[in-house]
Parts: C-alpha cells; sequence; structure tokens
C-alpha cells in the first residue's frame, strides 16, 4: 500500500493523486501531532515553503497561495 506522501516537485499525494496533503494525511498529521498543534503548523509551514519553491522551479512562474491547502485547515479546531 502506497503511503500519502507527496510526489516531488508536483505535491500530489503518490497514493491518491489528490494535492497534498489530501484527506488521509490530514488525518495522519492531525493524529501525529496530537496536542502539539503549534509543532504541526510549523512543519507543515516549512512543507508549504518547499512546495512553494519547487512548484515555482517547474514552470517558472509562483504558484498561486498555497496557505488553505498546507496550513489554514490546521488552525480550525
Amino acid at each position: 500500500m502506497t503511503e500519502h506522501n507527496p510526489a516531488r516537485p508536483s505535491w500530489r499525494c503518490r497514493a491518491c493523486g489528490r494535492f497534498w496533503p489530501c484527506s488521509a494525511a490530514k488525518l495522519l498529521l492531525l493524529a501525529t501531532y496530537r496536542d502539539r498543534r503549534t509543532a504541526l503548523i510549523d512543519h507543515l509551514e516549512g512543507l508549504q515553503a518547499q512546495a512553494t519553491e519547487e512548484m515555482a522551479g517547474q514552470n517558472g512562474n509562483r504558484p498561486p497561495d498555497l496557505t488553505d491547502r498546507f496550513t489554514a485547515w490546521a488552525q480550525a479546531g
């Protein structure tokens, strides 16, 4: 079974092909960082910065704002 990890530099899920983090990856991240929401946000912000850089390198354009995709969902709750 393929894990729900990002395929770089596209940042799509290796398992389901959806934009990463997909729903399964979000659930895993929430479980991994249970009771450590600030650490989760810090981790996701770092990944968002990497994704922004890697996606921009693919076509030379800045990708759309990735905040909703990477961190906004984790701040709720």
